[in-house]
């Protein structure tokens, strides 16, 4: 039966313009990486590659081969979805859903490391096992954990995933503290419950030092912008966890920082990957670069979703997939190219058959 549809809203104006920036952080996986090549002594390391093996999690695939196990990270481009979730073995929710879907290429050839934030109330397509739907993005968890997310980031973006990295966010507060927290510019001020919703965070405007509570409130929040933004202030937060983990004040607490990470990380990269991927760090400059929708907002069956306009999804899936060597360039790849949107929503994030204008 088809379901009575709602007429499109605009609660924000997207911008027309989205510049890919340079970003000088990366993913959890790097930090890990920093530990196993700077882990001074021999135990250490131990205790870094004991980490991998304890939190490598395949995933099943149809015809029983793995073909990342092809894949050569110190020389061929790859793939990573981050997906970060608000679950772990001890609070055993079940029914999470991601919190943060991160989508990153690393191109070791061209030394360039990319990255998109996909909103979580992105309205698509969703497949399990023995189930589909149509909802927002971050449901997929739920449906049908890593595999769901992955099948539903794949046809979104048109993008292949080859790994996957899913942090719970006890161990981002944890990695924060055991760094002796962050430096972060908070742009305003800011009244978010803690992950637990026990207490409220109060942060003011200005640069600052935060612990692991405010930085995961300053991450997390929905009520000073929107889910773009929000997407934005994620990254902010990682480069500064990696900037502050790449500091030679911060060697003496990986021991520390390891232990925050044990039983609240997963993987389907195994040990031997993820140390080749922590040599391609440490012998390729690497420059990062971030992405970000242009989107509008509408109300379907009474809630908000998010719909990605659609040249904004092709420009940034045509920008990955040269990375991971699956496009050849062409002139949107030219250093004076400047995109800019026609507001036309993607079918794909739309509950109805073709594009819509945003309006």
């Amino acid at each position: 039966m088809e379901k009575k549809r709602t007429r499109s809203s605009r609660h924000s104006k997207p911008k027309k313009r989205f510049w890919p920036t340079l970003l000088k952080g990366t993913i959890i996986v790097a930090l890990m990486a920093v530990v196993a090549v700077l882990g001074y002594g021999a135990k250490l390391l131990t205790d870094a590659e004991d980490l991998m093996i304890n939190n490598y999690r395949p995933r099943s695939t149809a015809n029983g081969e793995n073909t990342n196990d092809k894949i050569i990270p110190r020389k061929d481009p790859f793939s990573i979805l981050l997906l970060g979730v608000d679950d772990n073995d001890e609070r055993e929710l079940g029914s999470n859903r991601t919190d943060t879907m991160i989508l990153v290429t690393v191109n070791p050839k061209n030394s360039h490391i990319s990255m998109v934030s996909i909103p979580r109330d992105t309205y698509t397509h969703i497949e399990g096992k023995d189930y589909e739907t149509y909802g927002k993005i971050n449901s997929a968890y739920t449906v049908g954990k890593e595999e769901s997310s992955i099948k539903a980031v794949e046809e979104l973006v048109s993008v292949p995933v080859n790994f996957y990295v899913t942090v719970d966010f006890e161990a981002f507060e944890k990695i924060v503290d055991a760094l002796d927290g962050i430096e972060v510019k908070v742009p305003v001020e800011i009244h978010e419950a803690n992950a637990e919703v026990t207490k409220m965070i109060h942060l003011k405007p200005g640069k600052q030092t935060l612990n692991g509570e405010q930085a995961l409130a300053f991450a997390r929040t929905r009520k000073i912008d929107n889910d773009i933004k929000r997407g934005e202030r994620q990254q902010m937060v990682v480069e500064a966890v990696i900037h502050k983990a790449m500091q030679v004040g911060s060697i003496g607490k990986y021991s520390e920082v390891l232990n925050s990470l044990n039983n609240h990380f997963w993987t389907d990269m195994n040990k031997d990957t993820m140390m080749q991927i922590a040599k391609s760090g440490f012998t390729n400059d690497y420059k990062f670069k971030s992405y970000t929708f242009s989107w509008m907002s509408f109300n379907y069956e009474g809630q908000s979703m998010v719909g990605l306009h659609e040249d904004s999804l092709e420009y940034i899936s045509h920008k990955l997939n040269v990375e991971l060597g699956n496009e050849e360039e062409d002139e949107r790849d030219q250093e004076d190219y400047v995109f800019e949107s026609n507001n036309q929503v993607s079918y794909k994030t739309y509950p109805s058959y073709g594009a819509v204008d945003d309006y």
